[in-house]
């Protein structure tokens, strides 16, 4: 018998838009450098080896954010216990939607997305840096 999906992916991800913040590629550009400020990169490793990344962003394969986050998991990472404002961005905007939600739902605050993802923020001019294998 086939599957009968009752919510599409699109629906998850403009469910996600609806509850969460979402900024503007040129305003995410700002943020480089800030120190109140975590850029987290949720993109797969072959996307930033091919593409490049934003310097000083953290990387987060999106696999793992939930694991890194959580304080009580052995995957832990320390970068998510600081008092800082987290904002996630991957290929497109659509994995950054449904992971700010999911980082939003477990209590990391505040959070954000950025809207369009790596590919806005190389149209809108932000700085990148290659990748060194």
């Amino acid at each position: 018998m086939p599957q009968h999906i009752k919510l599409s992916a699109a629906q998850l991800v403009a469910n996600a838009k609806a509850a969460i913040t979402e900024i503007a590629p040129q305003d995410a550009i700002s943020l480089v450098g800030d120190p109140h400020v975590v850029l987290v990169d949720l993109r797969d490793p072959r996307e930033l080896e091919r593409d490049g990344r934003v310097p000083g962003a953290f990387h987060c394969p999106r696999g793992m954010l939930e694991f890194w986050i959580d304080p009580d998991s052995p995957y832990h990472k320390a970068v998510f216990a600081q008092d800082k404002r987290f904002v996630f961005f991957c290929g497109g905007g659509l994995r950054s939607a449904l992971a700010t939600k999911a980082a939003q739902d477990m209590g990391l605050a505040p959070v954000a997305h950025v809207i369009g993802g790596f590919a806005a923020w190389q149209k809108a001019g932000g700085p990148i840096e290659k990748v060194l294998t």
